[in-house]
């Protein structure tokens, strides 16, 4: 079983080299409210633009966004967007430029014109050359990527078909990459494929495989069968055709071929959401990952971006939260033991209008009645904050023999509970003081204490909040079961 969370931890450590065509994505966003009076077309009242690395780029800043280190080489053109391009790429600690220089043709930019209410892209102006690089500038990026190759982990040919990647380049460091032993992941162009042979993978999508092997790929069996002719064409070890809401369809040397539905999300923009993919893929190789560990967790990427706005990339912590189930990530993102991280919590969720509970406990060794108690408790308020006592805290209220737990643990075991938002561990004999700071509008503790006995009602009666007593599961208690434990090891 592949260890994701041990794995995606390990991304920092990763180098990619990534060659291919680099442009520039400038998205120009407004509102369309009528028609030009001079002809029949939409006016777009612009609110504001952005300009994005793109292309081949954007596979170097989805590298980066992991944590990871890229070596990226492209051509750029000497104009504005060329330099603008060596500008953004330069402020980018993690990826390694080798730019070549072309002078006779243009710095390929994209401008897509966006409607923001209608998330939908209205038109798209385009300024490129899409002809293969001369000799010297082939020689040039050639190059540089074979004097990078030796230092990094796999390499993606990022084909654009915009005239980097040509048939000598692409042949020459595919070649010297399984020399290296290094894979290489290419993400094509073009309907022949047969300049790829021998790259570790190649990753189409459905279209384009299709045409590929020039036969109908619709279903679950026919993208799986035109995937192996593929593969069989470029002897390489495996396809991974993207499929959209369909998800992605693997095919590998050996075993059958693997089906991994998409996620369920709320498209945003489709563009650059390959970029993703194929950035996720080569940095999983590099740490050494099977091509099904490989493939899920690009899937999860593609998942991210795609519910974003125009040209995104996926950062590791958001790649962590859609791949590893809550429980896994419960304890970085539900623990804090520095109350000066409690604020910005708790500002967040009242400037959304959220009603804030609060409970406490020891919860030594955690059983149904604390269970019980924590769903009652969330179901009083939209967010539950549980203050916790530190080891020393439960030594001074229950002996030196507790607690049986360490902190670290018994804080874990309540993170991973749903019903559980935040655990703050606090130092002293009683919650006041933590109570003070996050001024819960529920106080909430088990009908075991009378009302004046709940620590801090005072504080919430005061500013006018709610004190909640809620019925126990009859039966369990953490001292009973202690004692219990103890007097059977004893006998």
């Amino acid at each position: 079983m592949f260890d994701f969370d041990q794995s995606l931890s390990r991304l920092s450590g990763v180098t990619v080299l990534c060659v291919g065509d680099l442009m520039l994505d400038d998205f120009v966003y407004g509102e369309v409210a009528r028609i030009s009076p001079e002809a029949p077309a939409p006016v777009i009242a612009v609110r504001r633009s952005e300009m994005v690395i793109g292309g081949a780029g954007n596979v170097a800043r989805n590298i980066a966004g992991l944590g990871g280190h890229c070596v990226f080489i492209g051509l750029v053109g000497e104009d504005d967007a060329g330099r603008a391009l060596k500008a953004a790429l330069a402020a980018e600690p993690r990826i390694a430029t080798s730019l070549v220089v072309d002078g006779s043709r243009p710095t390929t930019r994209k401008v897509r014109f966006v409607s923001e209410h209608y998330a939908t892209h209205l038109l798209r102006a385009d300024w490129e050359e899409a002809r293969p690089a001369d000799a010297k500038a082939e020689k040039a990026l050639l190059d540089a990527a074979l004097s990078a190759l030796p230092g990094v982990d796999a390499v993606v040919l990022s084909d654009y078909a915009k005239g980097v990647l040509t048939p000598g380049l692409i042949r020459a460091l595919i070649d010297a990459a399984v020399t290296a032993g290094k894979p290489v992941v290419v993400d094509p162009k073009g309907n022949d494929y047969t300049v790829y042979r021998g790259a570790t993978m190649v990753t189409p999508n459905r279209k384009e495989l299709a045409e590929a092997v020039r036969r109908d790929a619709r279903g679950d069996t026919e993208v799986a069968e035109a995937a192996e002719e593929l593969r069989n064409i470029l002897d390489c070890d495996a396809v991974l055709v993207t499929r959209s809401d369909e998800g992605m369809t693997l095919v590998t040397r050996s075993g059958a071929p693997v089906h991994v539905p998409a996620y369920a999300v709320k498209i945003g923009d489709v563009s650059g959401a390959g970029d993703t993919v194929v950035a996720v893929l080569a940095a999983m190789l590099g740490l050494k990952a099977d091509y099904e560990a490989a493939v899920r967790a690009a899937n999860a990427g593609a998942a991210v971006v795609v519910g974003k706005r125009g040209t995104a990339t996926v950062s590791l912590a958001e790649l962590r939260h859609r791949i590893l189930p809550s429980a896994t990530l419960a304890a970085e993102d539900k623990i804090l033991f520095d109350w000066q991280e409690l604020d910005s919590r708790l500002n967040g969720w009242r400037k959304q209008g959220l009603r804030i509970g609060f409970t406490n406990g020891c919860f030594d060794i955690l059983h149904p009645g604390h269970v019980r108690l924590m769903a009652q408790a969330r179901a009083a308020c939209d967010r539950l904050v549980v203050g916790l006592n530190s080891d020393a805290s439960v030594s001074r209220l229950k002996g030196p023999e507790r607690p049986v737990q360490k902190i670290q643990a018994r804080a874990e075991v309540l993170a991973a509970l749903e019903a559980v938002d935040l655990v703050v561990v606090f130092e002293e004999d009683t919650p006041r003081n933590l109570i003070e700071k996050v001024r819960p509008s529920v106080l909430i503790k088990g009908a075991d204490y009378t009302r004046e006995q709940v620590v801090g009602h005072d504080i919430v009666d005061a500013y006018g909040g709610e004190v909640l007593l809620v019925d126990l599961l009859p039966g369990h208690s953490t001292s009973d079961i202690v004692r219990r434990s103890r007097s059977t090891v004893n006998s």
